[in-house]
């Protein structure tokens, strides 16, 4: 559990921000308008490349370009050295965008976390002012605790927010 009164994030995105690093993901995608999507099936199905049939790859892309007689014609050289040197500049891309994602949700983690440790301590607070009677507690204790519900062990979870009747 988080220490309240050690809050690592205290800070809100502007509008101005968050505008433009939405405007900065178009360019990207505006700028790599071949960028594809796959379905689950496919990116189960397709053989991926790594480390060891990378290099493979290229031995055989050379071999291809260095004996192209013993090449058929419906096999494009041009069209598996164009794949390869994609997979080369993507891959450097990748490892950035996964490095800014990873700080995006470990920011969001921190941030939700921190939320949710401070909204549990105050639940627990407007309980104990319920406890000692103090005027107005009772309703917002009892509007807060609908969602939880108490599990086999005697302990409240939180559950999904209760619909009101």
């Amino acid at each position: 559990m988080s220490n309240l009164s050690n809050n690592r994030l205290s800070v809100v995105a502007t509008a101005a921000q968050i505008a433009a690093v939405k405007a900065a993901l178009q360019t990207i995608g505006t700028n790599l308008p071949f960028l594809t999507g796959l379905t689950v099936e496919e990116r189960i199905a397709l053989p991926a490349i790594n480390i060891n049939n990378k290099v493979f790859t290229e031995d055989a892309i050379n071999a291809a370009v260095n004996n192209t007689g013993l090449i058929p014609s419906y096999v494009s050289v041009p069209n598996m050295q164009n794949d390869l040197l994609l997979f080369s500049q993507l891959d450097e891309l990748v490892v950035l965008v996964k490095q800014l994602l990873e700080k995006l949700e470990d920011t969001q983690l921190l941030a939700g976390s921190e939320a949710y440790t401070s909204a549990l301590a105050t639940y627990k607070l407007f309980g104990s002012a319920a406890d000692a009677g103090v005027p107005g507690a009772d309703a917002i204790y009892n509007q807060l605790k609908t969602r939880f519900a108490v599990n086999a062990s005697g302990r409240t979870t939180p559950t999904e927010p209760v619909q009101p009747s």
